[in-house]
């Protein structure tokens, strides 16, 4: 894979900035499904556990797997696990099979250890980081062989609780006069409310 790739521009248009976790969450990804021989998630066949937590470095690798694996937080089949760690477990659904990918500490530390993560350690945004700074860590990404980036593991099959069917099913807040989504709804002084309205004195 390179920049020129249909995947990285994909991925790049919904990040929005340049930088090296998503491209590495794309690889990861592809990494993953080659070794359960699966294809791009259309619907639930598949579900994503990322193991980053929210506001630390590399978070943006979740939009790298949401893009190659088409699971995503709309569909719900993909859940942060919040260890702070670099790393995606995959697994099929319709076998239970997985696999997880993990970054070796070599790979995240030829990032660590750029100079683009010592703007971003300043606080400079991602996207006003001089490109140059950041294309060669995104360019070896792209074109590494997947085991130089990752370990590679099959786990044991694991065999995820059945998702919730999607509510169709609406009412009016008798307060605020928003639709909501009837199973999320409560009964407010005996009126159908939604969950701010109710917990609202």
């Amino acid at each position: 894979m390179d920049t020129s790739s249909e995947l990285f521009k994909v991925g790049l248009a919904l990040h929005g900035h340049k930088c090296p976790a998503m491209p590495l969450g794309l690889r990861a990804a592809e990494a993953a499904m080659k070794a359960l021989g699966v294809q791009h998630a259309p619907d639930g066949q598949l579900t994503a556990l990322v193991e980053i937590d929210r506001n630390h470095c590399s978070t943006c690798f979740a939009d790298g797997v949401q893009v190659a694996t088409g699971c995503t937080f709309g569909k719900g089949n993909i859940r942060s696990l919040g260890y702070g760690k670099f790393a995606l477990t995959l697994i099929d659904v319709k076998t239970s099979r997985g696999v997880r990918v993990v970054a070796t500490p070599a790979t995240m530390r030829r990032s660590q250890e750029s100079e683009f993560i010592k703007y971003r350690r300043k606080g400079v945004p991602a996207s006003q980081v001089d490109p140059a700074l950041v294309e060669p860590l995104i360019d070896g990404i792209l074109a590494a062989p997947a085991e130089e980036l990752f370990t590679i593991e099959a786990i044991k099959p694991m065999t995820l609780p059945p998702t919730p069917p999607h509510a169709f099913d609406t009412v009016i807040c008798a307060e605020c006069g928003e639709v909501v989504v009837e199973r999320y709804a409560r009964v407010k002084q005996g009126k159908i409310v939604c969950i701010p309205c109710a917990e609202r004195s």
